[in-house]
């Protein structure tokens, strides 16, 4: 009798690939985020100093609370 290992197949195997790669994907999608951020900084658009301070009431925001009062 050979004492070969087993294969791991079925459910559990089937999870820890899927997480596995999960993970991957999450890190390639994170790292080309970061890459593209950098990417539109370099480009020397300046961006306003209060674009992103708080928060502000834009015309979609406006019709969405119109939509809620009815």
């Amino acid at each position: 009798m050979s004492k070969t290992p087993k294969v791991a197949t079925g459910r559990r195997a089937f999870l820890k690939r899927a997480a596995v790669a999960g993970g991957a994907a999450t890190v390639a999608v994170a790292g080309g985020a970061a890459v593209a951020d950098v990417a539109s900084e370099s480009q020397g658009k300046a961006v306003p100093e209060d674009a992103s301070k708080g928060y502000r009431i834009t015309p979609h925001i406006e019709a969405y609370y119109r939509s809620t009062r009815d």
